[in-house]
Parts: structure tokens; sequence; C-alpha cells
């Protein structure tokens, strides 16, 4: 994007028995203190109540239908899961939708909500290691939620449909998930919209089908995806498909509105994905390509899976930087919402590396001009490592300061070994997460005759501007 804790305890057994008859369910959750309840949030140090203790989703299957005209979308999803405790209850992530029916391996299951969880009560309790499968209808208007740092995601309505995008909270809008980048799961999703409009998401195209007014599509993605990179966008698009020359599938989908600016970039899509391969490693996804809405119906570009989302026709850079996120941040994703700058900065150094390769400064050149100039960006007010709020994440420290810490490596460990430690980086943790531990391990293992506390002590973690290098 351009931007271990004990369980808490659930809700008091007076509110959770504040629910209703339905079909013979009581909904609510009698969970109290006692019995073994996944936690309601995982203690991330930005946003501590998302995701949820207890169980590990390994898939997700969501069957969506939406109306454009009266904004409102209704849904199952089915998440197949497995206990990493036992279990007597836990909790989902789901803000604003109205839930209607609770199932968990097809028993009828006891749940309440509050705030954004939804606490569920098994019909039978859950056994350490036993996979299981919850099914939650639901239906109602999803919200559009406003993040600290005042930006706007989760379901996006547009003049001709919807946009969903999810960081880093926004994916709960729209769908009941264990919504932190540390669960990744495979999905499939099918979505039926009037006839006329098309429904992209991430992964591949596996069926459509259009009967009595309504298109309903169905889109598998195999790998392993962090929930804020799922997306669904839903309206008048012109689609293209093809492959790239080693074979790679290819799948854009352009507002009218936007064609004519974004043809000539989203045409370099094969030549940028051939020069990450060189240098990142080989892609780490089954097919790839790109949305391109209309400028306004978004404020910002992110890299969602297979195919980020642009606001408008990208310029080249943004290309580059969105791509770049499909090894770091897509493939190898955060741990943690601190961990953003293994994200950000490791995009924005794939635009510096690709100016320097393509007629451009190079990373040194922009490198000297950023440590010269850096005090107009605001570069120096906290260290990439450590934001100072939720607001902050995706500031320039994380961006900017983040391809710095990038580039002092670069000059400590010269420039073969450095680009071996890209591809091995994307390469050790391809589909899994990471945090900035790992990074720093990674690092002193790969080159353990340098010293890189420097690095870490001063342009990492350090506050305010650092000496310059080699003063």
């Amino acid at each position: 994007m351009p931007r271990s804790a004990p369980p808490a305890r659930l809700a008091p057994l007076a509110l959770l028995l504040a629910g209703t008859l339905t079909a013979g369910v009581l909904t609510g959750c009698d969970g109290g203190v006692h019995g073994t309840p996944g936690g309601s949030g995982l203690r991330d140090p930005y946003f501590p109540k998302m995701g949820n203790g207890g169980y590990d989703v390994t898939h997700y299957a969501l069957d969506l239908a939406y109306a454009p005209d009266t904004g409102r979308l209704s849904g199952t999803a089915t998440l197949t899961a497995r206990a990493t405790q036992d279990l007597t209850a836990f909790d989902l992530d789901l803000d604003g939708l109205g839930v209607e029916k609770v199932t968990v391996d097809g028993a009828g299951a006891r749940w309440n909500r509050a705030g954004h969880e939804l606490t569920v009560r098994p019909h039978d309790d859950l056994d350490e290691g036993r996979a299981f499968r919850l099914t939650v209808r639901y239906s109602g208007t999803p919200k559009t939620i406003t993040d600290p740092d005042g930006s706007e995601e989760g379901w996006l309505p547009t003049d001709d449909g919807a946009v969903a995008l999810g960081e880093p909270t926004g994916s709960m809008a729209w769908f009941p998930g264990n919504h932190h980048p540390s669960d990744k799961a495979s999905y499939d999703l099918t979505i039926t919209v009037p006839e006329g409009l098309e429904a992209v998401s991430n992964g591949e195209l596996t069926a459509q089908r259009t009967a009595d007014g309504r298109t309903t599509s169905t889109w598998h993605t195999a790998e392993p995806m962090a929930s804020y990179l799922a997306t669904l966008a839903i309206g008048d698009y012109d689609i293209q498909r093809s492959t790239t020359s080693s074979g790679l599938p290819l799948y854009t989908a352009v507002d009218p509105a936007e064609a004519a600016a974004s043809r000539t970039v989203l045409a370099r899509i094969p030549e940028v994905l051939a020069w990450e391969e060189r240098t990142f490693g080989p892609y780490p996804f089954s097919s790839a390509g790109a949305i391109v809405d209309r400028e306004g119906d978004a404020g910002y570009a992110l890299e969602t899976q297979n195919r980020p989302f642009f606001p408008g026709a990208p310029d080249t850079a943004t290309l580059v930087h969105e791509l770049a996120h499909q090894w770091y941040g897509d493939s190898v994703s955060p741990r943690t919402w601190r961990d953003m700058w293994l994200n950000e900065g490791f995009a924005t150094y794939g635009e510096w590396l690709w100016k320097e390769e393509h007629g451009g400064d190079s990373a040194q050149q922009t490198f000297d001009e950023v440590y010269a100039h850096g005090e107009d960006d605001d570069v120096w007010s906290f260290p990439p490592a450590e934001p100072s709020s939720a607001a902050h994440i995706s500031d320039s420290p994380v961006y900017v300061r983040g391809a710095m810490v990038l580039h002092r490596i670069r000059q400590t460990v010269g420039d073969t070994a450095f680009a071996g430690l890209l591809r091995g980086w994307a390469a050790a943790h391809r589909h899994g997460t990471a945090d900035t531990a790992d990074f720093t391990a990674y690092v002193g293992k790969s080159a353990p005759d340098k010293d890189f506390g420097p690095i870490w002590d001063d342009w990492l973690y350090g506050d305010g501007k650092p000496a310059e290098p080699g003063s």
C-alpha cells in the first residue's frame, strides 16, 4: 500500500443470555470465565482486538450476493479451521452485518455479538487439534470503516457497484473471520450480482454463469492469503485476459473511464513481473493482473493478492511498488502490524532498484537525496520498526526509512550478497509470515562476518536522524 498473551474474558453471562430463541438455538454464549474459550484478540501492538485465539483457519468459502441499488449484501461464510487448544467457545471478527444463523460441523451453535466480536459456543466442545467447519449466515449493509489515519476501507460503494479493501481491518466489514495477517488461508468466493456487472476477486475465475437477470462468478485462491489482502470489486469493467511469456495467466479489470489512461502502463505488467522475478525470485502465485477503478473510488492503491487495486490509472512506479508486494507483504506477510516496514520498505526499495536499472537515479542517489532533504517528508519522526501509533503505520518512515535500512544492508554486504538476500528472504518465508526479529536474524546469518548492530540501532530502531553513513 502506498500507506503469546492470556485469552480475554468473554462477555458476562447476563449479556450473553440476552439473545432470542431461533429454531431452538439460543443466540447467546454463556462463556463467562469458565471453560476454555479462545482469545477475543491476538494482542497485536496496534490492533489488539483484531484476530482471535484458539484456532487456525485453513480455508474460507464465501457465497455472497450484492444488490447495488439497495446496498444490501447477503452471504454464507463457511470456514474450515483447526482448534489449537481445547475450545468451549471462540470468537470471529465481523463488524456491522447482521448474523442469522451459526453452525459448527452442521449443529446449531449459540452465538453473541459485542462490538465487532462474534462469539460462538459450539454444541460440543472442540478438542485441541480437531478440524471443524463453521458456517455463518449473515446479511445487511456493509460498513465503510475509517482507519486511525483517516483513510477509508472495508466496503466502499461506488457509482456502479462497490469495492472491498481490507488493510488493516476492513475485511471484517464484509465477511466473518480471523482477521489478522498471522492467520492465512485459501479462499473460494462465489458472488452473485445483477446481470451486466462484473465481480472481480483474487485468484482465478473458475466459473461464471448468467440466469434470471443475475450473474454468478466463482473465484479460487489456492495459495495462503491474509484476509486484509482479499478483495471484491463490483462494477462495469473492461476485462482483459492474457498470459505472460512464461505462461502466467493475467487478468485485468479496468473501469471504462480509465481504460485509455491505463492502457500503456498495464501493458508493462509482464515486463515488470519478469524484472521482479529476476530480482526477487520466482513469482509466488498462480496468476497476476490488476483492478483499475475510477479515480476517487478509493484513496489509495493496495496490493490485493494476485491483482493489485488502483484508484485511477497508475504510473509505472506505483505498478512496480504494488507488484513487488506480491513477494513482500502478500507471500511473506507481516506477523503483526508493527512489521509493516517489511512490506513497505521492501516495495519502496523495489521502486529504487527499478529506477536504477531503467535509466533513472541509482539507489545510492535516491538514498542521498532522501538523507539530505528527508526532513521535508518527516522521514525521521519515528523508527520504521516502531511506528508511534496505529495512525502512523503507513507513514513515511515505514516506507522511505524502511527502504533506507535495506540500502544500508546493501552497503554493508555488497551488491552480490544483497541480491541473494532479497531472493533468499522471499524464499525462506514464502506463503508464510515473519516479523522484524526474523529478518534481523536472517540478515545476520546470511553475513555472519558483518556487524549490523549500528544499522539496527540507528536506522531500524533509533530515534531521530542517524549520523550520515561513513561520517
